[in-house]
């Protein structure tokens, strides 16, 4: 078996420039330092507009948020080789984590209020459509039982509604505010192994057990058997019942 000291990940940052609505390069400082913490090394290659996205060597990929005029600005880059490379990445069972305008993007497509529709990379079987109003504040919701059961809190700012097909199913359920669409209580996607999810603030410092879930399953494709070590994530806890409180719900 092997020790934290033998162990190291690789990690992919698409469009680090970009993608980066309300700090959600924090998910990637967290998962370093969550991983240093606990004396496992990292490596973080960022892959901007114009740079070819090497996936086999790659564990776990981050995709954060933008707006639509970014997301627009990405269809060029995203046709041909790069967009068939996150699609075998993800049906290889690579982690993926994608937040909001990244979530979209693994989507099928994207019709704007005005009727527009942006074919997007088809990774997941989600689809998107533009509503007139916003859907914005601080929000929670509670994980499915499959993905640990957490109750995780987050601040959604997004006018797509998002459903999914027979192929997805939601990373959790809305305990607080509108999630997917604010229709059928469903927050985020799953599919093998990508998380998806409209929560930014960012995302997983915050909510530390998502965060180990999903380093964990990157490590066990690496290293099958693995188990992350426990790290003391008082402050983090402590933290979410703030906010869970806040809202109005019991963090257990």
């Amino acid at each position: 078996m092997n020790t934290v000291n033998d162990v190291y990940l690789n990690i992919c940052h698409l469009y680090p420039d970009t993608l980066n609505l309300y700090g959600d390069r924090g998910n990637v400082i967290c998962m370093e330092k969550r991983l240093a913490w606990r004396g496992i090394g990292v490596n973080i290659k960022q892959v901007p507009i114009g740079c070819e996205l090497e996936w086999k060597d790659t564990d776990l990929f981050f995709i954060g948020g933008g707006q639509d005029f970014e997301q627009e600005v990405l269809l060029p880059d995203l046709e041909g080789k790069k967009a068939d490379a996150i699609r075998e990445a993800v049906e290889d069972g690579r982690v993926f984590l994608a937040i909001c305008g990244g979530y979209q993007i693994l989507g099928k497509y994207y019709t704007t209020h005005d009727g527009v529709t942006c074919s997007y990379i088809g990774a997941i079987d989600a689809c998107t459509v533009g509503g007139a109003k916003r859907m914005i504040g601080n929000f929670m919701f509670r994980c499915a039982p499959e993905d640990g059961g957490f109750l995780v809190t987050g601040f959604e700012n997004h006018s797509g509604r998002t459903y999914l097909g027979p192929g997805a199913r939601p990373l959790g359920t809305v305990v607080r505010g509108f999630g997917n669409n604010g229709e059928d209580g469903g927050e985020g996607a799953r599919y093998k192994n990508v998380f998806c999810s409209y929560s930014h603030g960012p995302l997983l410092p915050k909510n530390p057990g998502l965060c180990d879930r999903i380093l964990e399953l990157a490590l066990r494709r690496r290293y099958p058997g693995f188990v992350l070590p426990e790290l003391e994530s008082g402050f983090e806890h402590r933290a979410a019942s703030y906010m869970s409180n806040r809202l109005g719900a019991s963090p257990c």
